[in-house]
């Protein structure tokens, strides 16, 4: 009798799930714990929340989805923030049991915001901080969305702290920022999309009111050898260090800097994974990755422990989740003894929540 309660259940969810988008489809599965599991070891993930997790805003502009997380790291907290063209800045509950819109300044809101990031000023208060690719800019929100400032590009007469930067925006180059960080005080802004492709640096000389400058340091730039970039596109320091990891997408590498622009090492990643960025929580990493070794399998999302890899999760072949051919950010969180990635696709774009199994 219990197997056939059993078949009888699951030819319910199956029927429901027939009703529903490949999106839906895939949550119904996850959110029943029957998509299969991918990973290694005890890293092994299964689905938990797919797109129909979303508020109908986000779900309606997610195919354009071309951006990251950042996690507010204060005690207590733990929300999950993002944003999408068209839509505006989401909110995921700490818990990830919800979602909800947070109302978004029209110049945000209707362009493309490639990463978020969350960080503290001196005296404890939170900002967001997203680059704006189109729209040349970065802009930092408060924690309800709000906009508050608004850095542009520079202005060709700055002296940026190398001359090959200098020069190029002289000669009016075009700014493209990819993602962001914050260190006391300084904001580390990576150009990867352009042909400068240096980390540029700009001074955040007051919180209230806002103000920011640009600086004299950039670091990096396009080229071959140590310490130079391929595509810088993800930046991030490491929580209670002051070193900065640069994802090197097309050399499949994370560059690490001193807070000065000083090149330290490189932690290089499976060739051909093309890493988007790093995001750590204790001594974990995880890596999103626009493509992987085998293409044909749909992109990996690599779990790092003290800089060794642990655990490959591959949400197209693994999980069913037939949008992640390319995976452009993820970040990783624990709750109740179990990590959740929480991680988006690009091309089309694509959202998933997995949650380790036990």
């Amino acid at each position: 009798m219990k197997r056939l309660a059993s078949i009888t259940l699951w030819v319910a969810v199956l029927a429901i799930a027939w009703h529903l988008s490949p999106a839906g489809l895939n949550s119904a599965m996850g959110q029943a714990g029957g998509a299969g599991v991918s990973g290694d070891g005890k890293y092994k993930f299964h689905v938990l929340y797919t797109s129909s997790h979303l508020p109908e805003e986000a779900q309606k502009v997610l195919k354009a989805a071309h951006g990251g997380f950042a996690i507010d790291r204060r005690p207590g907290k733990g929300e999950v923030y993002f944003a999408l063209p068209g839509a505006g800045i989401i909110q995921i509950s700490s818990d990830l049991k919800t979602t909800r819109m947070l109302p978004t300044d029209p110049s945000m809101r209707d362009t493309n915001l490639h990463n978020a990031m969350f960080w503290q000023a001196k005296d404890g208060t939170p900002f967001l901080s997203f680059p704006g690719t189109a729209a040349a800019k970065v802009f930092t929100t408060g924690m309800d969305g709000k906009l508050i400032h608004t850095l542009n590009a520079p202005d060709g007469k700055t002296d940026m702290g190398h001359p090959v930067a200098t020069d190029y925006f002289a000669g009016r180059g075009n700014f493209i920022p990819t993602d962001v960080e914050q260190l006391d005080g300084m904001f580390y802004i990576t150009t990867g999309y352009s042909n400068l492709d240096f980390v540029l640096t700009a001074k955040i000389t007051s919180t209230n009111p806002f103000a920011a400058a640009w600086h004299d340091l950039a670091f990096g730039g396009r080229g071959t050898a140590p310490g130079q970039l391929g595509t810088g596109h993800g930046i991030t320091i490491k929580p209670g260090t002051t070193r900065l990891d640069v994802a090197d997408r097309p050399n499949s590498e994370i560059d690490r800097y001193t807070r000065y622009g000083q090149y330290l090492s490189t932690l290089r990643m499976p060739i051909g994974s093309l890493p988007c960025d790093i995001y750590y929580m204790d001594q974990y990493a995880v890596v999103g990755s626009l493509n992987g070794p085998d293409r044909s399998k749909g992109a990996p999302i690599y779990l790092l422990e003290n800089d060794q890899l642990v655990s490959t999760v591959i949400a197209k072949e693994d999980l069913g989740l037939v949008n992640f051919d390319h995976i452009h950010n993820a970040v990783i969180k624990q709750l109740n003894g179990k990590m959740y990635i929480i991680a988006q696709a690009w091309n089309p774009g694509d959202f998933a929540i997995f949650e380790q199994v036990k």
